[in-house]
């Protein structure tokens, strides 16, 4: 098997480590095979790529979209070092509110696999972090919507304290005054 995958402390969300094969000339790795993915449950057909670069202690976040437009999400780092972030925004779930987070980096090649109902973001720990991620759904500025990236409730404990911020990520509110539109049930729940 080309990777390895691996459920958190929120199980739906999974840390994906692939194999990676290195020699004097530097080394290869597959990314993504439909098939190993949806052998451990992952079963989105993604079908858009973002790249995204960050100066160090930028944070982009906490973002997702809903309705017919919600997104699941593969995020990887590809150069630098980010502080990945999940949020459960799905009401009535045991983990409603709870975040969970890791390290990715072009060291270690991890990858996350975050689901619909949750709220993505992270940190650049690096000057110059580079970050490719694949979607399932198209972006749509109707359908987007965030959490504050220091909302007191949810305590991310994020690695820097006055990020760089875009005007819509300093903008977003609390989760308590969001509607996620994110409904939690066992049918849709991810198996474990």
């Amino acid at each position: 098997m080309a990777f390895r995958f691996s459920r958190l402390a929120i199980p739906e969300v999974i840390l994906i480590e692939p194999q990676v094969f290195e020699d004097e000339r530097g080394f290869f790795m597959e990314v993504y095979v439909q098939e190993e993915f949806r052998k451990f449950g992952i079963k989105e057909n993604f079908i858009q790529d973002n790249h995204s670069y960050s100066r160090r202690g930028v944070i982009r976040g906490l973002h997702f979209q809903s309705g017919n437009r919600a997104q699941s999400k593969l995020v990887r780092c590809i150069k630098g070092e980010i502080f990945d972030v999940v949020v459960d925004v799905r009401k009535g779930s045991p983990s409603y509110g709870r975040y969970l987070s890791v390290i990715l980096s072009e060291e270690n090649r991890r990858m996350l696999y975050v689901p619909k109902g949750f709220a993505h973001g992270f940190c650049a720990l690096k000057e110059g972090t580079e970050v490719v991620y694949k979607c399932d759904e198209i972006y749509s500025p109707a359908e987007e919507k965030g959490i504050i990236w220091n909302d007191k409730e949810i305590n991310i404990s994020w690695p820097i304290t006055t990020p760089l911020l875009s005007l819509k990520d300093r903008s977003w509110p609390p989760l308590r005054e969001v509607d996620s539109g994110f409904v939690y049930s066992q049918q849709n729940r991810a198996r474990e």
